[in-house]
């Protein structure tokens, strides 16, 4: 079959293999004598990275295996998505300790990228929440690891883009709640600045996250709605039912461009009229606003589209924020989606992304140039100490990688260690260096 990730760019020839059980799972790879595979979730990394020769789909593996109520530890099977969590365990007073801007990803693919979120600057890292992964390092080994038990392959699976191994089931901390409901706060800011101060102002929000405008140039470039948010103390334990509307086919590719994308842009900043709001929401629209719209990736057209996701230390804060976006400014080449965030300090899992600083996420169609302008980006990038993300890469080149990832030995040691090295493979792993 044909697959590609979410940006539907590339799509390769794969041969995928659902299986039922973790015995279904085992005996495949055994019968077939399996070389090159790569686990799957709900197909949410934006380019290559879990697209491989053969794909193992874990979507069938999808089961809550256990709950503490006392300690808020589930256990449950790496195919079983956010949006089954939230279902089963929201009304029940408990809430995901970390979450990304969708609920539509599995909780193997959420450790394989060691997913972030509006609170990164507090709560850390997906992983820093998860208490053990077992880890399928060949068709007859199962391992279960931790910080403390296999601590060196716990470290290389959080954030290693499933090259360690196929991850079976976790634990995970959940996070307790009294509502269902955020109590939002937006803020106006005139430009790059300004929002950058607004960060500074409201650290102490436990979720904060700006939308930002990287189409503006003149006398307002970055001029911004910073969103922070808390869990209310009232309003109830309710499940957002069901999923949003469907975009049944493909945008035409040019719809999208530097005209349009800054018409939105002056719509949706000029929607907030006063230089500050406040409300309650339910957590839906709060953290998940585009899953109201289903196939949303269909909005760039049939060529597709990548987001570009970058971080910098926050060091190196307004003067590499306000390079960069001049640069997209001057290049006509608008996004559609950008976010801002402020990162906490990073971890210890090998490949993980965040560092201290700000990262910022633009999504831009596929379309000749683009990609020249990206190269200038990671030059950029790279300038400032920071690096790119792998979850949403789709064509950063090894150097670039080798640059700015400063533990790919470590985490190649693991892999050889434990075998794993030339088994799980994906397109992105050979277009960077590690197979």
């Amino acid at each position: 079959m044909k697959l590609s990730g979410w940006g539907r760019y590339p799509e390769r020839d794969v041969c995928m293999f659902t299986p039922g059980t973790i015995l279904g799972l085992q005996d495949w790879l055994k019968q077939e004598a399996r070389g090159q595979v790569i686990a799957r979730g709900l197909g949410r990394s934006y380019g290559d990275s879990a697209i491989g020769d053969t794909v193992v789909s874990t979507c069938r593996l999808d089961h809550v295996l256990g709950f503490d109520e006392s300690t808020g530890v589930v256990r449950c099977s790496a195919g079983t998505s956010l949006a089954q969590l939230l279902d089963i365990f929201v009304h029940r007073g408990w809430f995901l300790p970390v979450t990304p801007g969708t609920r539509f990803v599995t909780v193997g693919g959420a450790v394989a990228s060691d997913v972030h979120g509006k609170n990164h600057h507090v709560a850390g890292c997906f992983c820093d929440h998860v208490e053990s992964i077992d880890v399928l390092v060949d068709a007859e080994t199962v391992l279960r690891c931790s910080k403390t038990e296999h601590a060196d392959l716990f470290h290389a699976t959080c954030g290693g883009m499933g090259l360690t191994g196929i991850v079976l089931a976790v634990e995970l901390r959940m996070k307790p709640v009294k509502s269902s409901l955020i109590e939002q706060r937006t803020f106006k800011a005139r430009n790059l600045a300004e929002v950058l101060d607004l960060f500074d102002a409201h650290a102490a929000s436990t979720y904060s996250v700006a939308w930002i405008d990287c189409v503006s140039g003149g006398g307002s470039p970055g001029r911004s709605l910073l969103m922070t948010g808390e869990h209310a103390e009232h309003g109830g334990l309710k499940v957002k039912a069901g999923s949003g509307i469907g975009l049944p086919f493909d945008l035409p590719s040019g719809l999208l461009n530097r005209f349009s994308v800054k018409a939105f842009n002056t719509l949706y900043y000029h929607r907030v009229r006063s230089r500050q709001e406040s409300g309650s929401v339910h957590y839906a629209p709060f953290f998940y606003p585009l899953d109201s719209l289903n196939d949303w990736n269909r909005m760039y057209g049939k060529n597709g589209f990548t987001q570009y996701q970058f971080v910098i230390p926050k060091a190196a804060g307004f003067d590499g924020m306000n390079r960069i976006l001049k640069t997209i400014v001057e290049s006509g080449r608008g996004s559609f989606l950008a976010v801002l965030k402020v990162f906490g300090g990073g971890n210890d899992n090998l490949l993980s992304f965040p560092m201290e600083g700000y990262t910022l996420a633009l999504d831009f169609g596929i379309e000749p140039g683009l990609f020249e302008l990206l190269d200038r980006l990671d030059d950029m990038v790279l300038d400032y100490g920071g690096r790119l993300y792998l979850t949403k890469d789709v064509r950063m080149n090894a150097e670039v990688f080798r640059k700015s990832y400063e533990r790919i030995e470590a985490f190649q040691g693991v892999r050889e260690r434990y075998g794993t090295r030339g088994k799980f493979v994906s397109h992105q792993s050979k277009r960077l260096g590690l197979d």
